[in-house]
């Protein structure tokens, strides 16, 4: 028995070793693939402040974003599909022809959806982007579509990691983007 004490201490301490993290890389096909990620969003608006939990699912024809509460809740529920987009605020629901329009009509101030799935991957949207890259060939500014996109830091070292942080302005909006989970479903 006291020669099996060390052999489980050693394959006890070997369960409790830390698994080195996987990098976070773009799919090969990027655009098609449906992705997941779980995060923060903090909003400048007009010198107003907000934040919330962010957890995004988009696929190729639909988007659905819920914004959390510190607890973990849904505050508020954002879908689109090619026909309509729906935001719902606790008891409230709102509908309209596009995101855009809606959030401008809800919110005050209007999110390019359409774009920010291409760029919270690193990618421009389209061939109209201004872009300045970093050491590795990253992106580090993309200004497209009346945006301007800053990519403060992202997964790892390698030229295709995905972002973790960025900020996105235009007028008197700003937005940053904290993602602290990827998830891919290439289809």
């Amino acid at each position: 028995m006291m020669r099996l004490l060390p052999i489980l201490m050693l394959l006890w301490l070997g369960g409790c070793a830390v698994q080195p993290v996987a990098p976070v890389v773009q799919p090969a096909q990027p655009e098609s693939a449906s992705f997941a990620m779980n995060g923060r969003i903090s909003i400048k608006h007009n010198g107003a402040r907000d934040s919330a939990g962010l957890r995004w699912t988009h696929q190729a024809q639909s988007d659905e974003i819920l914004l959390l509460t510190p607890l973990g809740q849904t505050a508020a529920r954002i879908y689109r599909n090619a026909t309509e987009a729906m935001l719902d605020n606790g008891d409230r629901h709102y509908q309209d022809k596009d995101v855009e329009s809606l959030m401008m009509q809800v919110l005050g101030w209007r999110m390019q959806l359409d774009g920010l799935h291409h760029w919270v991957l690193a990618l421009p949207d389209g061939d109209d982007a201004l872009v300045e890259r970093d050491p590795l060939g990253r992106l580090a500014v993309l200004r497209q579509q009346g945006w301007e996109v800053r990519y403060l830091k992202y997964a790892d070292k390698q030229a295709n990691s995905l972002p973790k942080q960025m900020q996105l302005s235009r007028e008197q909006l700003q937005i940053t983007l904290l993602i602290d989970e990827w998830e891919w479903n290439p289809k």
